[in-house]
Formats: C-alpha cells, structure tokens, sequence
C-alpha cells in the first residue's frame, strides 16, 4: 500500500540535514518522494500537520531478553548487578518466558519511534527473540549471548566454547536475510571477563566471512575495568583488539572509561561505541565523554541498554540525557540538539551497517519513519525544531510509526502487537521467571 504523509514539518537528517514543511510519499517498503506537494495518488493519506517526519530512531544496543527484569536490579554497581541479579535471572529463562520479555521490549521502543534495534539475547533459546522481531516487524540484528568462562557466571548460563560457536553458526545462518532482510543476526560475545580467547576469535572470524556484526561491552565501569587488568595486564579495548574485536563490523557498547589514546585508536580502526547514557547512569559508571569521542572522530550511537538497568527503552530519554550530560561533563556548546537527534538515527544506522537502508528520510531509502506530535501543552509554543524534539518531545508525542514501509503504530496505537495482551503475559512470566531464579 501507498502512504502519502502529508503536511508535516520534515527532519530529514541527510548529509545537508535538511528540514522543511512538505510530504513525504512511501511507495511498499520505500520512501519515493520527498517535498513539497507530493501527490501522486497515494491509496493511504495521513494527514500529519503539526507534525514532525522523523526517521525512525536506531537503537545501537538492547537487551530485550531482559525486559521482564525491570525493577529488579536496582542499587548495584555492574559486576554485582550481574552476578547477583541479572545472570540468575536470565539463567532461569524459559522460552515463553523470553518470548513475553521480547515482545514486551518490542512493543515498548515501537511505540517511543524506534525502527531498529542492535539486540543482544542471553545464552540460550534466542530463536523465539529473533522470532519476536520479525513478528512484530522491528528491523534489528540480534545474537545470543556468548558466555565460556568467568567468576560468578551461572551453570545455565556457561557454555563450551565449541558448543557456542556452533548455536551461534546455526541461529546466523536460519537468520541471516530473514523477513525480507529486516531481521539479521550479530555475533554477541558479552565482555571479556565473561569469553575466553577462543570464543571470541572465533566469532570474530565467522562475522567478518560474511559481513556481520560484532557486539560486546566494554570501558563500562572502573570496577570491570580493574578486574580486566587484574586478569590480563591491559584493558578491555586492548584484550579485544589483540582478539580481533576491532574496525567497521565491531560495536563496544558504554566506552564511559575510554582514555584518549583508545579514543584516537578506536577512530583510526572504525570501531563503534554505542553510548547508553541513562544505565551508565543508573549502575553508577560514570559519564562518557561524548563530546571528546566526537572531536576525535569515534562513530557513535546511542542505546536504552537493558530495563533493569535504566528501567525503561525510551530513546528519547536517552536523546535528552546524551545531549544534557556533554554539557555538564564537556561544555554548555557540546553535542547541540541537532547533533543528538543524528546520533539517534543516521549515526545509529552507520554503526550497524544499515545508513544505505535507514536513518534518513531519502527517497530510496526503506521507509523507516516516525511522525511524531509538535502541539502538546509541553513542546509549543515553537522554536527551533531539533531543539523541540530533543529536549521536549518523548514517547507519548509518538503518532504514527511505519517500519519497511508498514504503519506498525497508527495514532499512538500498536497495530502488529496486541499491547494488552503482551503486557498481561509478561506479568504472569515475570512472576514465574523471578519464583524459578529464587531471588
């Protein structure tokens, strides 16, 4: 089905990031026109004045299998914060439980704009999340959890190096293109205290045969930190660059730590950081130095992280807290309003390999797009539009949200998802996920 979008102010975030009251016209799963009076027949028209035309928001790093987690996980630096917490938690995961935890993620980013998601599972029973995304109609990459060794790690979370590899091999190959290429798979070595040498290697040289992502935390917390250099007599970034973790395929989620010297390197090598300004926050690791990571050319994008760590997937509070946060750690003029909302979108979708595909309102590009309300009591009277969105505008101004050309959200209303019924499941699953971790 045609959609004509017409009337609204367009924020395209292009090269020129160009910004215009006008129409833009999806044709299937495309934008074909954007501009002024773009009528060519359109069998869907949706009129969207006072109303800005977004791309949809990129989300560089989740954790939906964590979604039934909110709320249980507070007041923990990180390393506890797993031990005690999380990895319990995600240990006693049965699928229908990490189906509802999916699904309540899902419904949640869909409705706040978010039209891509870089996702990563825990260890075992990811197909039903994979299954989740393509359902729903997200596009995202996503990859189980890679754990063979560290202190700490559950036995239902620990693998055999062989064994990990070789679910990951399986889930990337069923999942590689799937729903039309929305749906793809990224190799997920969790942190380096958690991965040998090997595992991690060896998702690296998998990934790189066939052009996938590699995504892993590090740079998090001083505490992670000091315990990486206890083990090896380096950092993090230095471990994971000696085991291949580097250059255009690799996304570090956090970089809250990262020295100068890391930051050139990283620059110099392409590798990503996804900054998670909220759950570094609320895990208490500090503020990153985006505005530094910036000057010195580090591709950055931005993430909700997990829900017990943030406690929500709201990108526009990460918008908002990434945009406040430069100032107070670099400078009042650090990482303006306009700056903000491309590392949300354009910037997010370069880190994952997709700007080609999304993360701009151009006509080629997949229609991946947000219209979001300007009229509320708390965004008018005016002003600058960036300005408007980035620090006034949130989830509830979300009007309309249309991913690959599909309206998956029509008037602030879920339209692949039946909300009541994913909220109502992941209450009963919450209650049974919490009884067999025994916390």
């Amino acid at each position: 089905m045609d959609t004509l979008l017409r009337g609204g102010i367009v924020v395209t975030c292009d090269a020129s990031d160009r910004v215009f009251c006008g129409d833009v016209l999806v044709r299937g799963s495309e934008i074909a026109a954007v501009g002024l009076a773009v009528t060519r027949g359109a069998t869907r028209v949706l009129d969207v004045g006072g109303c800005a035309i977004i791309p949809g928001f990129v989300q560089a790093h989740v954790h939906l299998c964590q979604t039934l987690m909110r709320g249980l996980a507070d007041e923990l630096p990180l390393l506890e914060w797993l031990r005690k917490r999380i990895w319990p938690l995600e240990a006693a995961h049965d699928l229908r439980s990490l189906a509802a935890s999916a699904r309540l993620g899902l419904a949640e980013t869909m409705l706040a704009g978010t039209t891509t998601l870089l996702d990563m599972g825990t260890v075992h029973g990811h197909e039903v999340v994979l299954d989740a995304c393509a359902r729903s109609g997200m596009r995202a990459r996503s990859g189980k959890a890679m754990m063979d060794t560290g202190d700490g790690v559950p036995a239902g979370l620990r693998e055999a190096t062989r064994a990990s590899l070789d679910e990951s091999e399986r889930l990337a190959r069923e999942w590689r293109g799937a729903a039309s290429g929305r749906v793809g798979y990224a190799w997920s070595p969790r942190f380096v205290l958690s991965c040998s040498e090997g595992l991690v290697r060896g998702a690296v040289e998998r990934a790189r045969e066939k052009g996938e992502i590699v995504s892993t935390h590090a740079a998090e917390h001083a505490d992670e930190r000091a315990a990486v250099r206890r083990a090896f007599g380096e950092d993090d970034v230095s471990v994971l660059r000696r085991w291949g973790v580097t250059g255009r395929q690799a996304i570090l989620a956090h970089g809250v730590h990262l020295s100068d010297d890391e930051a050139r390197s990283l620059a110099s090598e392409g590798t990503r950081v996804v900054h998670c300004p909220s759950a570094n926050l609320k895990l208490g690791s500090g503020i990153a130095r985006v505005a530094d990571l910036d000057r010195f050319g580090v591709a950055l994008a931005l993430g909700a992280d997990g829900a017990p760590c943030n406690n929500n997937l709201d990108p526009w509070t990460e918008l908002r807290h990434a945009a406040l946060l430069a100032k107070v750690r670099t400078d009042v003029r650090a990482l303006t309003a306009r700056r903000a909302l491309r590392l949300a979108t354009i910037d997010g979708a370069r880190a994952l390999g997709l700007d080609a595909v999304t993360g701009s309102i151009e006509p080629g590009k997949r229609a991946d797009i947000a219209v979001v309300r300007l009229d509320g009591a708390h965004v008018e009277p005016g002003g600058n539009v960036f300005s408007r969105l980035v620090y006034a505008c949130g989830a509830r101004d979300v009007r309309h949200v249309l991913i690959d050309g599909a309206l998956v959200v029509k008037d602030g209303e879920h339209q692949t998802l039946d909300v009541e019924k994913v909220v109502a499941e992941a209450r009963i699953e919450g209650k049974k996920l919490i009884a067999r971790a025994g916390i």
